[in-house]
């Protein structure tokens, strides 16, 4: 993976007129060319890597993203001998992924996205309502995080959290990517993800894979990845700082991190709603702009930017 043509765009806080959004940024953007190699073995060795030891699998199978050849290999790891298979609709890469008779508690927000109930409801109604929070849709959204992943067009894509893939399938549909990985820790979004997948030719022929996986150890070698997503998912993680931190880990240098998530408040947020909104977040991990902006900081992300309307964030962040 190579590095070509940086270019600096310079940009200022202001108000765009069109959408109502508005923009701010710490620094300048630099704005890279980048083509993953897909062609050989390279990718078959090394795209997924262990999630206990972060060494590159070794794949035995057809090769290929797509969800028939992924679902059909087998992955080892050569250092703890650890296997993983697709046995569902999906690739399990967690750290217990083929132990039958263990169970761990996880935070009530992890557990009430693996429900089945959720997962069915979340494109027919529940993900509609973020529109009340200032989310522009599922289709502006995936327009605004294209106009940030300009410089990793051609390579490959995380899209972590994905839930049943809405925006996930907006990728792979794009033709942008060589390959594009929709991840999320819940069984049954990606369920789901399966079945809408299942309905569309077009998305049964991408390079499109469907992992399990912690959003805090993410399967994927150290600076191995083009650009990482993150959709409406920040707040429900149990811990930004760490999964953040596994972003930065992954991502290639000059790679690209998007995500959006409802802020706790913004800078238009009137004192007495702050306040209010300052109780509910001890159950929920809902930040502000500035918080943020200092967790990719503290990450190791440079060159932040961001656009807010309402309580709704779309920020991004670039790996040195």
């Amino acid at each position: 993976m190579k590095n070509k043509n940086i270019v600096a765009i310079e940009l200022d806080l202001d108000l765009d007129g069109n959408n109502g959004f508005f923009s701010s940024s710490s620094t300048t953007i630099p704005s890279s060319s980048l083509v993953m190699d897909m062609e050989g073995q390279a990718i078959e060795k090394d795209y997924f890597a262990c999630p206990i030891c972060y060494e590159p699998l070794i794949r035995k199978g057809p090769s290929g993203l797509n969800l028939s050849a992924i679902y059909r290999s087998g992955f080892k790891c050569k250092r703890c001998r650890k296997s993983f298979s697709s046995k569902d609709k999906y690739l399990d890469l967690t750290v217990t992924s083929g132990l039958l008779d263990y169970t761990e508690n996880q935070p009530y927000l992890t557990e009430l996205f693996r429900s089945p109930f959720v997962s069915f409801l979340y494109e027919r109604g529940w993900r509609q309502n973020f529109n009340l929070g200032g989310f522009p849709g599922p289709e502006e959204e995936f327009k605004m995080a294209q106009d940030y992943f300009q410089s990793a067009k051609g390579g490959c894509i995380v899209d972590v959290s994905c839930g049943t893939g809405l925006i996930s399938r907006k990728f792979a549909k794009s033709g942008s990517y060589s390959g594009v990985v929709a991840l999320d820790f819940s069984e049954n979004m990606l369920r789901q993800c399966y079945d809408f997948i299942n309905k569309d030719d077009i998305l049964l022929k991408a390079n499109l894979a469907l992992v399990r996986a912690d959003v805090c150890r993410l399967p994927f070698s150290s600076g191995s990845v083009d650009a990482v997503h993150a959709g409406a998912a920040l707040h429900c993680w149990p811990s930004p700082s760490n999964s953040v931190a596994e972003i930065s880990r992954i991502l290639r240098s000059g790679g690209i991190f998007v995500g959006t998530t409802f802020l706790r408040y913004s800078s238009t947020t009137p004192l007495i709603v702050r306040l209010f909104r300052e109780s509910v977040s001890r159950t929920h991990k809902f930040l502000t702009e500035q918080e943020i902006e200092g967790l990719c900081m503290s990450c190791g992300l440079i060159n932040y930017t961001s656009k807010v309307h309402q309580s709704f964030i779309i920020f991004s962040a670039q790996k040195p």
